[in-house]
């Protein structure tokens, strides 16, 4: 065999031998197909806990935003300005609580216990809510209608120095009006039945009441104390001595004198209605002194 026989030989040998060494050794690491899932993978986001929202929730009133009100660490001042959807809700709940004067809401503040109170209540937390009550407030929220409350607790929801919120909202149940039961009916009874009449000498008026206009008097507040919704009717009357125009104001000021004892005594003043009949409905004869002193006087009864 020539030189150039072997030579195309060898070469031949050579290249089954590397293919045969390949597949044999190489294959499974550079071939295999990986295996290939093909549900969906769903991508878990972590919670922002710093996210704590600020909810008006009461009956008649249901408010929800991400946002909230801001406090520094240690500090009983809100950040303010609050944000956009904050001040919406703010001003509904002004709206809904100047249409429902009876309904009022607890703000209890919270305060984390590593946290310094340098104010003058009790702990931070009250600070806070006292200080959300200022700025309701501020924004035309009756105050009388807003109660505070403070805790301290271990954690809060805080971003570095920021605390996100830390004040809720609790509406209470509106106070029932009392039952007006047969007791109080029994003395609007009486009360009207006998009423109140307190007698006038001629342009003057004395506060000087006997032991049972006192006694009548008692009743009457004692009434109202139980009924809130009632209503004392003052009517002033007068004799048929000069014009009646005249009679009319010097019965409304017998009225108006009427209520102001009242006031004094017990009964709020916006309660009383003060009003005159002048000489138009006489109980006794003007044509006698005793006649007319009994016309002289203011009636007390309950509306």
């Amino acid at each position: 065999m020539s030189k150039k026989a072997l030579y195309l030989l060898g070469i031949v040998i050579t290249i089954i031998l590397g293919t045969f060494l390949y597949l044999k050794f190489c294959c499974n690491c550079t071939m295999k197909t990986p295996a290939i899932d093909t549900g969906k993978v769903s991508k878990v986001v972590a919670p922002d806990e710093t996210i704590v929202p600020f909810i008006l929730n009461g009956s008649g009133i249901d408010y929800h935003t991400n946002d909230n009100i801001k406090f520094l660490k240690n500090s009983s001042t809100a950040l303010l300005p609050v944000g956009d959807s904050v001040s919406i809700g703010v001003q509904n709940l002004k709206t809904f609580l100047i249409a429902n004067p009876k309904q009022k809401i607890t703000l209890t503040g919270y305060a984390t216990s590593d946290e310094t109170n340098t104010t003058t209540f009790e702990n931070l937390g009250l600070a806070r809510a006292n200080d959300i009550k200022k700025y309701f407030v501020s924004q035309g929220l009756p105050d009388a209608q807003l109660n505070t409350k403070g805790e301290v607790i271990d954690k809060w929801q805080t971003k570095k120095d920021t605390l996100f919120g830390p004040v809720k909202y609790a509406f209470e149940a509106p106070e029932a009006a009392p039952a007006v039961t047969d007791e109080w009916i029994i003395l609007k009874e009486k009360i009207n039945g006998d009423p109140l009449i307190l007698h006038f000498s001629t342009n003057k008026s004395s506060d000087k009441l006997t032991p049972a206009e006192k006694e009548k008097v008692a009743d009457l507040v004692k009434y109202m104390e139980h009924v809130k919704e009632a209503v004392i009717v003052a009517v002033g009357h007068s004799d048929n001595v000069g014009n009646r125009d005249s009679n009319v104001a010097l019965g409304q000021k017998r009225a108006e004198f009427t209520k102001n004892y009242l006031s004094k005594n017990g009964v709020d003043g916006n309660r009383i209605t003060a009003e005159s009949k002048g000489p138009d409905e006489p109980i006794g004869e003007n044509t006698t002194a005793e006649g007319r002193a009994n016309n002289r006087r203011t009636v007390i009864t309950i509306k």
